[in-house]
């Protein structure tokens, strides 16, 4: 067998065996027919990887490792010294980062660059409410809009790197503004008032579902799934902000029912805007 046939198939075992398609004791016996006398095995296991990376590392990797280990521990400690704008900048670097290499591991490992792109937009919005609660900016306006332009940027950027979590939870984080707008700007509204605060949203949701599905499937779906939370919002807005209680639960129950009967009717249309 020449020598880059014996190497693909030991790649290819070696495959089996990190993803576990195969029991760890049949793809040691086929590693043992196939490697020849005195060749090591590449390791399977994360520690063993790294193990080999720390082997050969050289001493320029070395040094700009705890060079930017260092550069990140004095940033953390003297983040609260620093001038607003340089704090504001370091953010932004920070988060650019964080996106750009979870974006590039994408095409890798999709877990781990949804993780990092992930983090970075925790990093966006933690870093956003520390900043405000450092300079005692802490008015519900401050915070609803650093919330509001968190969730747009969510949306734009889920959108634009197809990434449908996250287009999901810009929605929801601007549904939480809005709740926060109306709990307030309005004192004690009733029940059918928090409805007409809502359901109109929900039915534009939709709109915008069938409008989007020509040019978008997921977006199309996302929308639709925003539409559907929308639908029940009016009740968590009521539990939550309202301090509301009487009558929720037949509230529930009805608009349960009716979205149930409004889904099978309609089902023709809107599962071809989600399919």
């Amino acid at each position: 067998m020449d020598q880059e046939r014996r190497k693909t198939i030991v790649r290819e075992i070696e495959h089996w065996q990190r993803s576990k398609l195969l029991p760890e004791q049949y793809c040691d016996f086929l590693l043992n027919l196939y490697l020849e006398e005195g060749e090591k095995r590449a390791p399977t296991t994360f520690a063993g990887r790294a193990a080999v990376v720390v082997k050969r590392a050289s001493v320029k990797q070395w040094l700009l490792t705890f060079g930017i280990f260092s550069l990140i521990c004095f940033v953390f400690l003297y983040f609260t010294v620093f001038h607003p704008l340089l704090q504001i900048a370091l953010s932004i670097t920070g988060v650019y980062i964080l996106l750009f290499i979870g974006q590039r591991y994408r095409a890798k490992n999709e877990s781990v660059g949804i993780g990092l792109i992930g983090t970075g937009m925790l990093l966006m919005l933690g870093a956003g409410l520390y900043m405000l609660q450092l300079h005692t900016l802490e008015a519900w306006g401050w915070k609803a809009g650093l919330l509001a332009f968190c969730s747009l940027f969510w949306i734009a950027f889920g959108i634009g790197v197809r990434i449908p979590l996250l287009h999901l939870c810009g929605w929801m984080a601007s549904f939480l503004v809005y709740a926060w707008l109306l709990s307030n700007n309005t004192e004690s509204p009733k029940w059918f008032e928090i409805q007409l605060y809502w359901l109109p949203a929900s039915f534009v949701f939709g709109w915008c579902s069938w409008f989007f599905h020509r040019w978008s499937r997921p977006v199309a779906s996302i929308l639709f799934v925003a539409g559907a939370l929308v639908w029940f919002m009016p009740e968590l807005y009521a539990a939550v902000f309202a301090d509301a209680e009487f009558g929720l639960q037949l509230q529930l129950m009805v608009k349960i029912m009716a979205g149930g009967v409004l889904l099978f009717s309609l089902r023709k249309q809107w599962i071809a805007w989600v399919a």
